[in-house]
């Protein structure tokens, strides 16, 4: 062995702190980066040649590109996530609608079936318009 070995208590302080610093910098720069890849996919007012040339740009000039499109088109990145999420959230509130829905609409089955039957219970109705009227009702 000809090199001398580097134990963690050679290592300074500032050291530790600046090599932290660069880390925490290089994951914050990766996560920017797919935020920006991931807007530029999710953006329906661009066109196909424009988010080409925007993901050309921050792969092939990374640091820049990405510093560029957030200035350019920052502000908007905030919009576009906002509204991805109110219809999200409407998506989700409708299929909540939908599937209460169908559950009360048995029960006013149910009902309708029961004041079909005690109409015809009374008389009012024939046993073939009872019939029909079920059948409606039931499909």
């Amino acid at each position: 062995m000809s090199g001398s070995v580097t134990l963690a208590y050679d290592y300074p302080l500032l050291g530790v702190f600046w090599t932290t610093f660069w880390l925490f910098m290089w994951m914050l720069w990766f996560f920017l980066l797919f935020r920006v890849i991931g807007d530029v996919f999710r953006d329906d007012r661009l066109n196909g040649w424009a988010k080409a040339g925007w993901i050309v740009f921050v792969l092939v000039l990374p640091l820049i590109g990405v510093l560029i499109y957030v200035l350019a088109r920052g502000r908007g990145m905030g919009r576009r996530e906002v509204s991805r999420a109110q219809a999200q959230q409407e998506a989700f509130d409708e299929y909540v609608r939908r599937t209460a829905a169908t559950g009360t609409s048995r029960t006013s089955q149910a009902e309708e079936l029961a004041k079909l039957t005690r109409i015809r219970d009374r008389g009012n109705l024939t046993e073939s318009e009872f019939q029909q009227a079920k059948d409606k009702i039931l499909h």
